[in-house]
C-alpha cells in the first residue's frame, strides 16, 4: 500500500558555532542536532499519522551518531529508508555559524539529492502527497520523473528554496507553476520574488497569493507569515482567501524557542491534514499550524511519548495535538 506522504528533502546533521559580534567564542554550546527540511516535514506529518503512512530516504554515513539514530527511531523506524554510504563518505553535515544575531549556513560534506526514481522498488514508491523544497531547475527534473511513472499523480507540495526566491529566478518557477498543486513560500520570499517591497503586510501577502494563482498554481497557494499566521487562496476562489492564526500568538512569545524547521513542519502537517480531511484546505491549515507550534517550542525536533491513559495515545512535548487542534479551531471559528 502506498505511503500517504513522502519528502524529497534531505537529512542533515547540524553542528553549531556561537560567537559574539567581535567574533569571540561565547559560552553557548549545542550538541549535534537533526536538521534538514525533509526531516522536519515528515515529523510534522508524523504528529497526525502513523509512521507507516510517511516516508523519507536518509543517506547514512559510518559517522552516524547513536543519539541521532535513537531520536529518529523514537518517531517510528518505518518512516526512514536508510541508504548506507558504502564508500566511507560521511553523512551530510552543515555548520550553523552565529555571529551575534546573524547566522551563516554552509554544507560541510557532499550532498546527495533524492528524486522520485529513488522511491521506485521500495516501500516508499508512489506516495499520495510528495513534498519538496528545492530550486525550480531541480523541480523540473522531479516533474519529469513523475510523468515517467505510469498511473502516479501525487499532490505536489512545493516549498521554494529560500536562496532561489529572487526576481531573477522567478521566471523559472513561473514556467512550472501549472504542474504545482500547492505552492507555499514564506511571506518575505513571496514578496521578494514578485518585487513587492517590504515590510510584510496582510494586503501585500494577499496580493502575492493572487499573483501566484494567476500564474497557474493548480490547487492553492499558502503563504506562511510567522506570527501573522498563514494566508491561503484556492484556485477558483475569486480572491476570497482566508487567514489562519499562528497557534502561538505574540502574547505567547515565551513559548517560542527556535523557529528552525517551522515552515517545513507546517507543510508536513498540511499534507497530513489534507489526507485526513479529504482535501479540505481550510481544515488542513489548522493541522499545519499545530505541527509548527510543536516544532518551535525547543531547539531541534519535538519529542513524542506513548501515554498510558488511554493506552497508545501519543503526546508531543507532553501535550495532545488534538487538544491544540480544537483550541485553534475554536479561535478560528469564533
Amino acid at each position: 500500500m502506498a505511503r500517504t506522504i513522502c519528502t524529497l528533502g534531505m537529512f542533515i546533521i547540524d553542528s553549531f558555532d556561537f560567537r559574539d559580534e567581535e567574533g569571540n567564542i561565547t559560552g553557548r554550546t549545542q550538541e549535534e542536532a537533526i536538521g534538514g527540511g525533509g526531516t522536519y516535514c515528515v515529523v510534522g506529518a508524523r504528529i497526525w499519522l502513523s509512521s507507516t503512512d510517511i516516508g523519507m530516504i536518509i543517506d547514512r554515513g559510518t559517522d552516524f551518531p547513536p543519539h541521532i539514530q535513537h531520536k529518529l527511531d523514537s518517531f517510528g523506524s518505518y518512516m526512514w529508508l536508510f541508504r548506507d554510504r558504502t564508500d566511507g563518505s560521511p553523512t551530510l553535515r552543515a555548520l550553523n555559524a552565529y555571529k551575534g544575531e546573524s547566522r551563516e549556513f554552509k554544507y560541510m560534506s557532499s550532498k546527495i539529492h533524492v528524486y522520485p526514481k529513488d522511491f521506485e522498488g521500495t516501500l516508499l514508491a508512489r506516495p499520495k502527497y510528495l513534498h519538496m523544497c528545492t530550486i525550480a531547475e531541480r523541480a523540473t527534473r522531479v516533474l519529469q520523473e513523475i510523468r515517467e511513472v505510469e498511473g502516479w499523480h501525487p499532490v505536489l507540495v512545493y516549498e521554494p528554496f529560500e536562496g532561489a526566491c529572487t526576481p531573477e529566478e522567478y521566471p523559472k518557477l513561473a514556467a512550472i507553476m501549472s504542474d504545482i498543486d500547492i505552492l507555499s513560500p514564506n511571506a518575505e520570499e513571496a514578496l521578494r520574488m514578485l518585487e513587492i517591497p517590504l515590510p510584510v503586510t496582510t494586503t501585500k501577502v494577499e496580493e502575492a497569493a493572487t499573483a501566484f494563482i494567476k500564474a497557474g498554481v493548480k490547487m492553492c497557494v499558502i503563504i506562511r507569515c510567522a506570527g501573522l499566521g498563514a494566508y491561503a487562496l484556492e484556485t477558483g476562489a475569486s480572491d476570497r482567501g482566508f487567514w489562519t492564526p499562528a497557534f502561538w500568538a505574540e502574547k505567547d512569545i515565551a513559548k517560542i524557542v527556535d523557529v528552525t524547521g517551522a515552515g517545513n513542519s507546517f507543510l508536513g502537517g498540511l499534507s497530513a491534514g489534507l489526507a485526513k480531511s479529504g482535501g479540505d484546505v481550510k481544515e488542513a491549515v489548522l493541522y499545519a499550524s499545530v505541527s509548527a507550534s510543536f516544532t518551535i517550542e525547543q531547539s531541534g525536533l519535538p519529542t513524542v511519548i506513548q501515554n498510558s491513559s488511554p493506552p497508545g495515545k501519543e503526546l508531543w512535548n507532553g501535550d495532545d495535538p488534538y487538544r491544540r487542534l480544537e483550541d485553534l479551531r475554536s479561535r478560528t471559528n469564533g
